[in-house]
């Protein structure tokens, strides 16, 4: 038996909570470990947009890891810093505001007969018109 995944299927939601502890750990561990955050959410929602975000962000730990440590002046480098700033920055807004779905609602189930959410109670139209 073949599964077939919907849109639907693909959500993952998060409070405010989970979402201010994946900042966190970004904040925290100076932008070493900001690709992890996109990791898990590559891994459980599977979208190819994630799975960019991840590559993105691991690309840029392969990149600045070794710029930092080949860095030979004694003030840092400018650019560096800099860099680091607007990718903490883009992952908060990132992890925030736009990698995780909303929480949707759900209504209760209704009895048969009950009043809709209109007030009306649901009625059988005729198939073949008037």
């Amino acid at each position: 038996m073949t599964t077939v995944m919907t849109d639907a299927d693909k959500r993952l939601e998060a409070g405010w909570l989970q979402r201010i502890a994946w900042v966190a750990l970004a904040w925290l561990s100076f932008g070493l470990l900001a690709w992890v955050p996109f990791l898990y959410v590559a891994i459980r929602r599977g979208r190819s947009s994630d799975w960019m975000a991840f590559g993105a962000y691991a690309l840029y730990e392969c990149v600045t890891v070794p710029w930092m440590a080949t860095d030979d002046s004694s003030d840092g480098d400018g650019f560096m810093g800099l860099a680091i700033i607007v990718t903490l920055v883009t992952a908060a807004c990132m992890l925030l505001f736009a990698m995780f779905d909303r929480r949707v609602p759900t209504m209760p189930a209704m009895a048969y007969g009950t009043p809709g959410p209109q007030g009306h109670p649901y009625q059988q139209g005729y198939p073949y018109g008037r």
